[in-house]
């Protein structure tokens, strides 16, 4: 059995559902044997391009100019070209019965529908829901990150348990990033062990509201907060969190830039009210530093009694009070969650399927 990976990935960048990809992808790489065929289609602009030993590169003539257009026009026409089932990690596939074997990481624009506000909002938030509905009907095998995805998969598209395999996330990325101190350099009122930190993209279900309320009731507690806006997904909190002098934005930063600021604050924060998997906290544990996570959708079932919990709309604790509480060795946790635990599962189970 032939398996074309979609490569639509490589033209982002390398975070989030990205990151699972890239990191997937060179895991099967080291693990596939002479009768395992697979090949990725990769366009000729994409932003990185990966170097494979056994998994082998295809390249179109036309370029990725838009997702849509490539991942339900040239990604099906080349798996039919070559007689391949499509394997697709990030939330789309070709319609109908060519979808191949499919990722929904979850289905926020199914959960939270009053988070897509603009007009642009909505439109986008139409296509998840096509890509849901058509990869939970149609996928050769649909595959998640965590059991909470698959149940509400399972129950919101009517699909069997059995069709739904949970392929968690990892972070053995992390452990290869050097750790770049210059982000300490440009932002010096950032002292060890003085600031909590919190990573992520700035949108909504991120939930900076509570950053915002918690730090306006401790304004003697600082916070770092990396992350780019999302276009139409912005918090509207995101304006007040510039005017409060216990805060600092940095923007974007570098993977260095995180490792730096993770094992210098003081614990690492994390208060979405919804995750498929949630990959910060991961990479938090495994530099030694405490995680604060919200108790919330999929978190508790991936971090069980390694991290310490609040209540996503509340801010009614004391984060220096909350560290003092024990929580176990995270070391089950990062052991549990790997790159290469993951692409055994993912190999295994398209394998039955060649079988």
């Amino acid at each position: 059995m032939k398996i074309l990976i979609n490569g639509n990935f490589l033209n982002r960048n390398l975070t989030g559902i990205e990151r699972f990809a890239w990191e997937i992808c060179h895991a099967l790489d080291s693990m596939l044997t002479e009768k395992d065929d697979f090949s990725i289609l990769v366009s000729s602009n994409a932003r990185v391009f990966p170097e494979f030993k056994k998994i082998k590169i295809v390249i179109p003539k036309v370029q990725l100019k838009s997702f849509v257009k490539w991942d339900l026009s040239i990604f099906k026409k080349e798996c039919k070209k070559l007689n391949a089932l499509g394997l697709n990690f990030s939330t789309t596939a070709p319609f109908g019965k060519k979808c191949g074997f499919a990722f929904i990481h979850d289905i926020y624009a199914a959960s939270f529908p009053e988070d897509f506000v603009s007009f642009r909002d909505k439109l986008v938030r139409l296509y998840c829901l096509m890509c849901y509905r058509n990869i939970a009907k149609n996928a050769l095998k649909v595959f998640t990150v965590s059991g909470f995805s698959k149940e509400l998969i399972a129950k919101k598209y009517s699909v069997k348990e059995e069709n739904i395999c949970v392929i968690p996330n990892g972070w053995e990325h992390f452990a290869k990033i050097e750790s770049d101190t210059s982000i300490m350099e440009k932002h010096p009122e950032l002292k060890k062990g003085s600031f909590y930190f919190t990573l992520g993209s700035l949108s909504r279900r991120k939930n900076l509201k509570w950053i915002v309320e918690y730090s306006k009731k401790h304004l003697e507690e600082n916070f770092a907060i990396s992350g780019k806006a999302i276009s139409g997904l912005v918090p509207p909190e995101l304006e007040e969190l510039k005017t409060l002098k216990n805060i600092v934005l940095l923007g974007y930063v570098s993977d260095g830039e995180v490792k730096c600021l993770m094992e210098n604050c003081r614990a690492f924060i994390f208060p979405s009210y919804y995750e498929g998997f949630g990959i910060p906290p991961l990479e938090a544990l495994s530099c030694g530093t405490s995680a604060v996570v919200a108790k919330s959708a999929c978190l508790p079932e991936i971090y069980g009694n390694t991290v310490h919990y609040i209540d996503p709309f509340s801010t009614d604790i004391s984060l220096s009070e909350l560290l003092k509480e024990q929580v176990e060795n995270p070391s089950k946790v990062l052991e549990k969650f790997t790159y290469k635990n993951a692409a055994e599962l993912l190999l295994e189970e398209i394998r039955k399927h060649s079988n």
